[in-house]
């Protein structure tokens, strides 16, 4: 059984819906963050990195959001959640994931985790000042350009969907207005609708 270490209101969210659309057989491991669970040496001892999620495999442990969701697509090709047989579209597949890992996940983890990037007080206030103005901008780009419709990737859903949904749900964190990206509003509000995102959902806050 698949093993996927992760944490309430992280990227791992995604993982776990992949998962779940992917009828895997899986355990959720959830870290509690407050308690600094990620750097005590159990966790330290599957993934060194200190961060979530990580997904511990047959062969071993998987590492970063992309990765594991590229895994999850391969590994359950039935489930259909990527083009696991066209090398263009997958391309297209982990490019859209790419992007929202360099840069539209970095730029939003500014405003909340600068402390990561620099010890200046003044440095650090200048990153949550100017964050979501990045963030923003990456996000109105996948609205107006990258994102095909219905889903993601155009008529198919894919993995880019749950990751795309967990992203966009930070923009009210950052003081955006999902509302302003209608094209990704939608999108969020159908992938609520599914039932696999509902099941992790209960789950989480159970």
């Amino acid at each position: 059984m698949l093993r996927l270490y992760t944490a309430p209101g992280t990227i791992g969210l995604a993982c776990e819906i992949a998962l779940e659309e992917a009828r895997a057989p899986y355990e959720a491991v959830r870290l509690n963050f407050r308690e600094n669970e990620q750097r005590g040496e159990a966790y330290l001892a599957v993934n060194p990195k200190a961060r979530v999620p990580a997904l511990a495999t047959d062969r071993g442990i998987i590492t970063e959001a992309p990765a594991i969701l590229g895994y999850v697509a391969r590994t359950f090709p039935e489930a259909g959640l990527a083009p696991t047989a066209d090398a263009f579209g997958m391309a297209e597949v982990e490019s859209f994931m790419s992007y929202l890992c360099s840069w539209a996940h970095p730029a939003a983890a500014h405003r909340h985790r600068g402390y990561r990037w620099a010890d200046d007080p003044a440095a650090i206030a200048e990153m949550r000042r100017k964050a979501p103005e990045v963030f923003g901008e990456a996000m109105r780009l996948i609205d107006a350009d990258l994102f095909k419709g219905p889903w993601a990737m155009g008529e198919a859903y894919t993995v880019c969907d749950p990751y795309l949904y967990v992203v966009a749900g930070w923009l009210p964190r950052d003081g955006l207005d999902l509302a302003a990206f209608p094209r990704l509003a939608d999108h969020f509000v159908r992938m609520g609708a599914r039932p696999a995102v509902q099941s992790v959902l209960a789950r989480v806050a159970g």
